[in-house]
Order: structure tokens, then sequence, then C-alpha cells
């Protein structure tokens, strides 16, 4: 059956959003039909976000109307969402990790008996029974702080279907899932379709898209620029309606030449914040000229990992060392003096001082060296001449590099960052999801600067929750599980079967 012949569950005319100084979304239409998957592609700043907060009643549109089957609505919460069968599953789970399964499911819709008690056995009956009409197994009973993340992604959609909802939103619902867990979420979907369930599907994965989608809708500069069918789009194309020039996907690498040892880390241990031990024993060495990825679900220590290895966490127990000096209990700056390069996983948080313009940003681990100071007196046109060089090298888009940090957009956050690090010398470059949360022409141009860097010699550490840049950038990869690691393959015995298995802590 073609769209023409299904009914219209969901319907954008018009949508326009308007912030102070911002067009969000500009005449947006969008048709989802019953049963289908619609996927939602878009480059950072495109409005993706913006067009589902306004269909799930974050916001109010500033212009233009939403119909649900056939009726107009003005949707003024999510609770109103809610009871027009809408359900949205964020990226981050808004699950309370002490209570179980069937708690978080019925939390706000209660089910309760004649004497006002709640009604946990029908609770869990019901989730039950979800469970098995939509292919979800889940126990009831389960605690969510003992869950893996695919599972606790089933019962945020158990929680929708709960409360009637026959369209869902999925925000990036692929990215903390192993290619195992992704798998089986696609077969839910096709399950849950099946069942006349509709599904607006957001994320950046391309090749996920053309996998799984009915449809797919691209937007760009919160405009939409054409609606395709999968069979008659790639990944290449995609990419250009996205970002409206022609992008290369393909990593292009030659092979690495290893030399020196730079990096040697021996049974290394590393606490979390609540004292719990979150690495355990870890070993390895990063070469000159070469990447080494590490790969694994987010939260099995890579945070910690990097943050001890730049500074910023104390050791439990267990050595490193750069360049043959033992680095285990340096500060961030003596680190850096060792010429390691830091690409931080948190850009605001450890990247950038958002309240300070770009050009103090471009020497935040260098203003207190030459040229940028003289007898502790900082040169500001120095400075100044720095900040409009890297600018223009690196691409970064900006008014001004006297603009303040947080003007910037994700992707040019990432570009002064990157700027910043490799404008001094490097001999190691420890890269944290150095790509999270940006668009297609951004990756392609930072897996570029990286490339380059191993190239002039560089030994990179690369962490990354995307497994296909740890295989597109990687040279060898070591998967991390719990703390420990798995297994260190080299690129060529590197399979995301492979891959995928030792993330879920599977040496078979």
């Amino acid at each position: 059956m073609n769209n023409a012949d299904k009914q219209v569950v969901l319907e954008a005319h018009g949508i326009s959003k308007h912030f102070p100084g911002v067009i969000a979304n500009n005449n947006v239409d969008l048709t989802l039909h019953k049963g289908e998957i619609l996927a939602l592609l878009g480059e950072n700043g495109a409005g993706k976000s913006t067009l589902m907060n306004v269909l799930y009643g974050l916001y109010h549109p500033t212009e233009g109307e939403i119909w649900i089957k056939g009726e107009k609505v003005h949707l003024q919460s999510p609770r109103d969402a809610i009871d027009h069968g809408i359900g949205m599953v964020h990226q981050h789970f808004q699950l309370v990790p002490v209570m179980t399964v069937a708690e978080n499911v019925i939390l706000g819709s209660e089910v309760t008996t004649a004497g006002g008690r709640l009604n946990m056995r029908q609770a869990a009956r019901q989730v039950n029974e979800l469970s098995q009409k939509y292919g979800l197994a889940v126990d009831p009973s389960a605690m969510i702080e003992d869950l893996p993340v695919g599972i606790q992604q089933r019962v945020e959609i158990i929680k929708a279907l709960y409360r009637q909802a026959d369209i869902l939103i999925l925000d990036e619902p692929t990215a903390v899932l192993t290619p195992q867990e992704a798998n089986e979420l696609f077969h839910i979907m096709r399950e849950l379709t099946a069942q006349g369930v509709s599904i607006i599907f957001i994320t950046h994965k391309l090749k996920e898209v053309l996998a799984v989608a009915d449809q797919i809708a691209v937007l760009r500069r919160g405009e939409m620029v054409g609606t395709v069918l999968p069979s008659e789009a790639t990944e290449a194309s995609l990419a250009e309606m996205m970002v409206g020039r022609n992008v290369i996907l393909q990593v292009e690498k030659s092979a690495a030449h290893p030399g020196d040892v730079i990096l040697k880390v021996e049974d290394l241990a590393v606490l979390d914040d609540r004292k719990t031990s979150v690495v355990n024993g870890v070993s390895l060495e990063v070469r000159a000229g070469e990447v080494l990825g590490i790969a694994g679900v987010q939260g099995n220590g890579q945070r910690e990992l990097v943050e001890a290895l730049t500074g910023i966490r104390s050791v439990a127990s267990g050595h490193f060392f750069i360049q043959g000096h033992d680095a285990t209990h340096y500060t961030p700056r003596q680190i850096t003096m060792l010429e390691v390069a830091h690409i931080p996983e948190d850009r605001e948080k450890h990247g950038l001082v958002m309240a300070y313009p770009i050009e103090d940003n471009t020497v935040l681990n260098q203003y207190y060296v030459q040229p940028y100071s003289h007898n502790s007196i900082v040169d500001r046109g120095a400075i100044r001449s720095h900040a409009n060089a890297l600018v223009k090298e690196f691409d970064v888009r900006t008014s001004s590099v006297t603009a303040l940090a947080s003007t910037l957009s994700g992707g040019n956050k990432q570009k002064v960052i990157v700027a910043r690090e490799f404008s001094k010398p490097v001999k190691l470059l420890i890269a944290a999801q150095p790509t999270r949360g940006i668009d297609v022409g951004s990756i392609e141009f930072i897996h570029k600067q990286i490339i380059k860097q191993r190239d002039n010699g560089v030994a990179v550490l690369l962490v990354s929750a995307e497994l296909d840049e740890i295989m597109s950038l990687s040279d060898r990869i070591a998967v991390m599980f719990e703390g420990h690691i798995m297994a260190t393959l080299p690129i060529a015995e590197a399979t995301r079967e492979k891959l995928g298995l030792l993330m879920a802590g599977s040496h078979s």
C-alpha cells in the first residue's frame, strides 16, 4: 500500500517558530501516515528539535496549524499531545533509576484500587500485555538502574504506549545503543508500525535512515528542503540535501606507520564521583602516527579514563606515561606542557568558557606563554591576530573573533576547540566524542583534521560512542566494557558484529 492509500495521522501546515533574532522553523509542512516510519534529518540548528517540540506541545508555533487524524488541534502542553495520542521518547531517558519498570511506566497515570491504593499487580499485568503485543520484552519488576540502556529504551516506548500513544517521536534513539541493540530497536519499530503505530525517527546516522525509514524528510536552516523515498536516496545524496553541498562521508586515509610509544597506560584504576571503581586495571599503548580507538557503550569508564589521562580526575592506582614522563599525578597544565592536545567530551563544560570571546578561547591553555604574553602582560594584539588566523584556517563561522563563544553553533564551538588544540606543538591527541552533536559537514572537517595530525606523527587516542567513527578513523580498536579492556583488534579484524558483541561484554 502506498502513502496515497494510507490514513494521514499527523499534519503540520506552515509551521513557523520565531525566537528573538532567530527563525528556527520557517513555513514547514510535514505529513505522517498511519503505520509509517518518517525519518527526519537535518544539520545542527536546522530546526528538527524545535519542530518536534511544537508537535509535542512544548513550544507554541508562531504561525501554522497542526492536524491530528483530520482534526485541527491547539497543543498547549505535552499533556495535550499525549491526550491526542502523541508520545515522545527523548534521547536522554526520563526514568527514575531506583524504581521498577512498572512503577516508571505508570508514573503520573497510576492504577489504583477502589480504596485508592496503588494496584501494582494490575500495572505489571498491563506492562506484560504491552510487552507481548509489541515484542518489547521487559520484566515489570526489574529495577531501572539494573537494566542495560537498550531495555531502558523499551521501557520508555512502553510508557508512551501505556498512555495510548499511536504516534511516537523517537529522538536519536540509537545514540547509546550497540549495533545489536540498534537492530533490535529497528525490529521493534517495524512491529509497532505493523500494528498501526506511526513513528517520527530523528537521527543523524544516514545508514539507519536508509535501512528503516519509509519516508525521509530533510530540514535545512529551518526550512523543509524535500521528502524522498529511501529507494531514491543514498547517504551522499541525503548529506548533500542536509548541508547544501557535496560531502565526503568516507574518511580518506593511508596506512598508518606507527613509531615510538607516546602514551603508555599500566594497570590504571579510576573512581567516579561516587567513589566507585569505573576504570579497572586498564593497560594500553598509543604510538606516534596511529589512531587507537576506544569503542564502547557510554558509561563503561571511558569518560573517567580520559579525565584521568588529562589530569582532570585523580588516579586511584596504576600509572601512565607520556613521552616517557610519569604523568600519573600531573595537573592539566603539566600534561598540556607535555605537548598533549585534548578535545573534551563536553565542549561547554571543559572545552570553552562560554562568557569569553572567541579570541580568548583560542589561547585558554597558551595565554601565559609567548607570543601571547610578555613578562606576565597579555598581548591582546597577538591573541587577536592568532584568533583571526585560526578562524580562517578552520572555517569557524562567526561575525568576529570578539563575539562570545556562547553565540556559536555546536559545530563551530567544536571547530574553535580543534583549532586551539592543533595550533600548538602536539605529540599526543586525546579526542573524546569529537563529533558528538554536530552535523555531517563539521564531522567531515574534524575527521580530516584528526587524520592530518596522525599523518604528521601525532599519537591519537580516540574515544567515541559512534561505531562508524571509530571504524573509519582507527588503526587499532580497543573495546571497553564495565571499566575493562575486553580486547584490542587491528582494524583489519574489526567487524561491526565482533565489536558489538565485545561492547555488550561477550567474547564470543
